[in-house]
């Protein structure tokens, strides 16, 4: 029976690869892993790492990592798991407040939170040793990122490098883990305790590791999983053979959830911050002081409405079937009855994409657009299920004045 468990779910992956047209069924596979390829990793080390970081970055790096110098929250106590800092979702912003790269921020464990090789103590840390925070970026820009934060860095005692090579990014995703509640923990083969609260796999997975052995909840939105950096030579921790799939899988998860990732799908210097969702995504604090580009940030939020967002897109043909690779990102959106654009197309996947439509048209016409120039390509939106209800009212509110 479990062979042709295996077999089946073997199946089912192979048909995701072959067929990106089709609806992924996440649901029946369960959890999938993907490698992703489209990221990399840099390191900050050094004491104002997180002083550096906090006048340049949306979110609030020093309250997210413990304040200056980085100390762990929560104490060390025996045969209980380590309450580990979770990582941060934040962007960079040009001084005018347009979108440049986005960041997953991670503390990477301490010598003092994993066994030691012994596995029945903490390891001892080193005082000298510098503070560190390691970055989940987009790898095509990964080099121009490095150059961006080398000169605002100035005097900064941080030391900035690309460390892609040494480590890579995981994430975990699919129909059982998106539902999983908030308070339900995943088993981490991370940060566990000592003597009779040892767990034997977790062990076993974080002796040799110095950095990113765990598996967090994504830090935006809980539906889409988990999220970890690992070391490049090896598999982490709870990724099973037959559910290790191709990366695409992955986008397709994120486009039908409405989320864009990246420096491609949020158009670099270019996209405005809130009507990427970037707020309802975790990545903006709106109390933390100043950063660049807050201003523009700050006085959009607090005007209180945003005409368009990114939207979930379905590309199909007349008669309703789904139509692949017919649509291509920068392409038009627009109301085939008055020719008016209506938005436009910033991600597209086979018969799948995501784009920035205004609201009005977009959720009142859904089904009733079509593509520019292709009037036999139909697209259909949908307002995802985890949009705050306010959201939706702001749009109402403003449709009914309008």
């Amino acid at each position: 029976m479990q062979r042709l468990n295996v077999q089946r779910s073997k199946t089912i992956l192979s048909n995701l690869r072959r067929s990106l047209h089709q609806k992924p069924d996440f649901e029946k596979v369960g959890s999938l892993a993907s490698l992703l390829d489209s990221r990399s990793v840099v390191r900050f080390r050094g004491p104002d790492t997180l002083k550096f970081l906090q006048g340049l970055l949306t979110n609030d790096v020093v309250r997210g990592f413990g304040g200056v110098g980085g100390e762990a929250r929560a104490p060390l106590t025996p045969n209980l798991a380590v309450a580990s800092v979770p990582p941060m979702y934040a962007a960079l912003l040009t001084p005018q407040g347009r979108f440049l790269y986005d960041f997953f921020l991670y503390r990477p464990p301490t010598p003092r939170e994993k066994l030691d090789p012994s596995g029945s103590r903490p390891g001892s840390d080193d005082p000298d040793a510098p503070f560190e925070l390691l970055a989940d970026v987009d790898a095509s820009v990964a080099d121009e990122l490095l150059n961006t934060l080398k000169r605002y860095r100035l005097r900064s005692k941080v030391e900035i490098e690309n460390v892609g090579q040494d480590f890579s990014c995981w994430q975990r995703y699919g129909g059982n883990l998106s539902k999983t509640p908030p308070h339900v923990k995943e088993p981490e083969a991370a940060s566990v305790g000592w003597g009779s609260g040892v767990d034997p796999a977790a062990v076993s997975s974080s002796r040799g590791n110095n950095h990113g052995w765990q598996w967090f909840k994504d830090p935006r939105l809980d539906c889409l999983g988990f999220r970890g950096i690992f070391p490049s030579n090896t598999t982490p921790p709870l990724v099973e053979a037959d559910k290790e799939t191709d990366e695409n899988n992955f986008v397709l998860w994120r486009i039908e959830n409405g989320l864009a990732e990246g420096s491609t799908e949020i158009p670099k210097g270019e996209a405005i911050p809130l009507e990427y969702n970037l707020v309802g995504l975790n990545a903006i604090s709106f109390d933390k002081g100043c950063y660049v580009g807050q201003e523009l940030v700050a006085r959009t939020h607090h005007r209180g409405v945003i005409r368009k967002r990114l939207l979930p897109l379905r590309f199909v043909d007349n008669n309703g079937e789904e139509v692949e690779q017919r649509v291509s990102p920068g392409s038009e959106v627009v109301d085939p009855e008055s020719g008016k654009k209506v938005g436009t197309v910033t991600t597209a996947l086979g018969c799948r994409g995501l784009g920035v439509l205004r609201l009005e048209e977009a959720l009142k016409r859904s089904g009733g657009l079509s593509v520019r120039g292709q009037k036999d390509v139909k697209v259909e939106t949908s307002r995802p299920d985890w949009w705050p209800t306010e959201w939706f009212q702001e749009y109402q509110q403003h449709s009914a004045v309008a």
